[in-house]
């Protein structure tokens, strides 16, 4: 009999593979924007949501099946923030006062439950099943948001040629609710219409856009020039941008301009040359002949969009007001979660309206100490981004061809970061779910492409 000798320190690598587990998980990540498949039952559930509880029953089923607990170091450490949030939100619960502030309460923590521990375990799977898994994860989620934009571009022709609602022929006869395009206002007896696509609010897509254009753009800058991938990427990036700009939304632009000046740092040569300025004229070429045949509405449209000093602007600035209000009443733990509204509509009689920032929300619902666990919890994205910059570096230095994607991606996933936390200061886009997978694939990286093939997973 021949024997085999396995070296000190390695362990037989076990198969994770679970082809159901691993659909759900993608489903999940590619439809995670698409917030008007949503019906009312028992509150708002979402397609995502229900997939989402799908996944974790059979990732749970799989682990206790296997008799496997295990949490990877990245997961456990996710799974910490997860018991701190949780135990400001049911502190929070004995702040509240009325039936009305538990009811939404009770819909914030059930997306809660079902948003963060999704991210436990997609960290847990992702790191586990190495980084080809982690690339498909990337490209689910950017093809879910290409998707999204395609269906928005569709809705904003339909709306433009025929003047009716795409919405009515795919979305309503599925979720039974009322949606359709956002209409901003009117010039010249002629609509002025908005992408919202599969979203709630233009806004929102166009904020969630910036996501994949931020990750995608330094890939593609160092990208080799015969991957067949880099014209893959490029089109991908133009066709965000231009969805991104039908959306006309002055937070995602700002947020993405926020994220470019991060790129700004470490590929500013590479922005000067041919393979960036290029394909920006050529988008900058085709938008300006589109403008071109109706320049005056255009122009109107623009002019409006640069104003400062309309009764829109304004609400994002009065919301900040309320902090030092509710922080004076309840510092420490806020109204509890999800209960802006319910403040807001007892002092101004608005009902069901949002605060329009999400860091006015994590004051007024989460109080000083939810601010200070969610502050802990970005500094660790930002930690962990800058892992990935440091591991791509190595990379580099050890001649691994590997940091042509490593570093970049790093690069990227800062300036992802960077863009969504700037455009969360008028708009509320950081308790969505997408913001979960960003930070799935912020917490990642590091771990996954650390590994060499020669160690077990």
């Amino acid at each position: 009999m021949t024997s085999v000798s396995l070296p000190a320190g390695r362990s037989i690598a076990r198969d994770y593979r679970t082809p159901v587990v691993d659909v759900l998980f993608l489903t999940t990540v590619a439809t995670v924007t698409f917030a008007k498949l949503q019906w009312e039952v028992a509150g708002t559930l979402s397609f995502s949501d229900v997939v989402t509880a799908v996944f974790l029953a059979a990732f749970g089923w799989t682990r206790l099946e296997r008799g496997d607990g295990r949490l990877t170091r990245c997961a456990a450490v996710t799974f910490a923030f997860f018991l701190a949030f949780l135990v400001v939100y049911l502190i929070g619960y004995f702040n509240l006062e009325t039936s009305q502030s538990l009811a939404q309460w009770t819909k914030g923590m059930v997306k809660f439950l079902l948003h963060f521990l999704f991210l436990v375990a997609g960290v847990a799977l992702v790191i586990r099943r190495g980084a080809r898994f982690y690339w498909l994860t990337l490209g689910a989620f950017c093809g879910g948001v290409m998707a999204n934009g395609a269906y928005g571009l569709a809705q904003l022709a339909y709306a433009e040629t025929t003047g009716g609602n795409l919405d009515e022929l795919f979305v309503q006869p599925v979720t039974g609710g009322d949606s359709k395009i956002n209409i901003y206002g009117a010039i010249g007896g002629a609509n002025v219409f908005r992408v919202n696509a599969l979203t709630g609010d233009p806004n929102h897509l166009g904020i969630e856009l910036s996501v994949p254009i931020l990750i995608l753009l330094p890939l593609y800058l160092r990208m080799e020039r015969r991957n067949p991938w880099r014209l893959r990427i490029l089109a991908a990036i133009a066709f965000l941008v231009v969805v991104q700009l039908a959306t006309l939304s002055r937070s995602g632009l700002v947020g993405l301009a926020a994220g470019l000046l991060v790129l700004a740092v470490p590929y500013r040569r590479l922005l000067f040359t041919a393979r960036f300025l290029v394909p920006l004229a050529v988008v900058a070429v085709g938008l300006l002949a589109f403008v071109a045949q109706r320049a005056e509405f255009f122009r109107q449209v623009l002019r409006s969009r640069l104003q400062t000093e309309g009764s829109g602007t304004s609400t994002h600035f009065v919301v900040y007001d309320f902090i030092p209000d509710v922080v004076a009443v309840h510092p420490a733990f806020g109204l509890g979660l999800n209960n802006f509204s319910v403040y807001y509509e007892f002092v101004t009689g608005r009902t069901n309206f949002g605060p329009h920032s999400f860091y006015v929300a994590t004051f007024v619902e989460t109080g000083m100490i939810g601010a200070l666990v969610f502050a802990a919890f970005i500094v660790y994205l930002v930690r962990r981004t800058g892992a990935t910059r440091r591991l791509g570096r190595a990379l580099a230095d050890a001649g691994d061809v590997l940091a042509l994607r490593v570093r970049p991606l790093g690069w990227g996933l800062t300036a992802a970061l960077v863009a969504t936390l700037v455009s969360n200061v008028f708009y509320l886009t950081m308790t969505f779910y997408y913001f979960y997978v960003v930070a799935l694939l912020a917490i990642v990286p590091p771990a996954v492409f650390a590994r060499r093939p020669d160690r077990a997973p």
